[in-house]
């Protein structure tokens, strides 16, 4: 078998000697854990997505560890979502001592369906933590309607989701804004904005946002940065038992320089998925995704549905052969060994969840992709998907 000398990867970091000089000016600095490149972060982020406050950490994962904990969620409660999300959605909800109960998902945006989840509420639910999945928004208003109604806190998996937006009022919002009562971000390589990991947690609460900032620095009752200008002995306490869960400077240098691309990013996005909207139309065997009218995408992932009776892993080996990079589709937490039956429940069926992860194909999208990589792409996904 001949090896492509060139390999189109699924995904790439957009970054350059800007992202270098701000980790450099922090390593200089003097201050590289959490300090004052992290609040000025925190600061730009809220303003960036509308939030009253944005409090950095290490990762989503821990992120939404932080918002269901601050959320009261413990051993014995239910905390409704997805089983068609990264692990982490569910993991959080078992760190709690919680019970993750999944709905399914739409078959159209694969993101939680609100038609089952007022089955799934019980007087054990604490919590409900839809996925804006790929980066496309699920139904808020909807889910928040029905949360608000049960009186129970709506936690947003925006990992993937930095610059995505919903239309309300009339008026497109933000993502992160947030709509519910916390949003939680990821910013992992993968993801548009990268500090090559790390997370952020977006709320108009107040008393929310004091508990992330105690429970992220080991539940200490002084933050460093106090410590460090005063002018008086302070000895710190430690009320609560918390995590070390802190984002450093040097990673938020880097994140502050990424979110000034952000806008870039996500043009240049829109114009690649469109593009693949158009390409598509020659490859008969697969469906392009497609946004409600009701949502914008930041197209973080490009995900297409194959036909009935092609094998996924077979068109992912082809293109692969082809020198094209793929992955399958979102995996589904209930469907993994971590997952036996016992840790989690499901009021109905998850059938559009498993279909969803193995008949859905992920195709290369960057900030930076050319016209004749796209091309590639397509032609190859044309022949994987066309031969017998």
């Amino acid at each position: 078998m001949t090896v492509p000398a060139v390999m189109i990867p699924i995904a790439r970091t957009w970054m350059d000697e800007r992202e270098a000089e701000a980790a450099r000016r922090s390593i200089l600095s003097g201050w590289i854990t959490q300090g004052p490149e992290v609040a000025a972060f925190e600061r730009e982020f809220a303003t960036a997505v509308g939030a009253t406050h944005a409090c950095a950490v290490s990762s989503c994962t821990t992120a939404l560890h932080l918002a269901l904990a601050a959320s009261g969620v413990g051993p014995g409660d239910e905390v409704v979502t997805v089983s068609h999300s990264f692990i982490a959605t569910a993991n959080a909800i078992r760190y709690c001592g919680a019970t993750p109960v999944f709905v399914d998902v739409e078959t159209e945006t694969l993101n939680l369906d609100p038609a089952q989840l007022e089955g799934a509420i019980t007087s054990r639910t604490r919590a409900i933590l839809p996925v804006h999945q790929i980066g496309l928004p699920c139904d808020l208003s909807r889910i928040v309607a029905i949360a608000r109604a049960h009186g129970v806190p709506v936690i947003e998996d925006a990992a993937c989701a930095i610059g995505s937006a919903i239309r309300q009022d009339g008026q497109w919002e933000t993502i992160g804004k947030p709509h519910g009562d916390v949003a939680c971000f990821s910013f992992h390589p993968r993801k548009l904005l990268s500090t090559g990991d790390g997370g952020m947690l977006t709320t108009n609460d107040p008393e929310l946002d004091r508990r992330f900032r105690l429970l992220r620095h080991h539940g200490m009752s002084v933050a460093d940065a106090v410590r460090h200008k005063a002018r008086e002995v302070i000895f710190e306490d430690y009320p609560v038992l918390g995590y070390n869960y802190r984002l450093t400077d040097i990673q938020a240098a880097i994140g502050r320089e990424q979110l000034k691309r952000l806008p870039e990013m996500i043009a240049q996005r829109r114009l690649r998925a469109a593009r693949y909207q158009e390409l598509l139309g020659r490859v008969p065997a697969v469906r392009a995704p497609a946004e409600p009218d009701w949502a914008r995408t930041n197209w973080q992932s490009y995900g297409v549905s194959l036909a009935d009776g092609l094998d996924q892993r077979m068109v992912m080996q082809r293109m692969l052969d082809a020198g094209v990079a793929t992955r399958r589709g979102v995996m589904n937490a209930h469907q993994e060994a971590a997952y036996p039956q016992g840790t989690w429940r499901a009021p109905g069926g998850l059938a559009r969840s498993e279909r969803a992860r193995d008949t859905t194909v992920m195709l290369p999208l960057y900030h930076q992709m050319t016209d004749d990589e796209q091309d590639q792409v397509v032609e190859a996904l044309k022949d994987a998907t066309g031969r017998p």
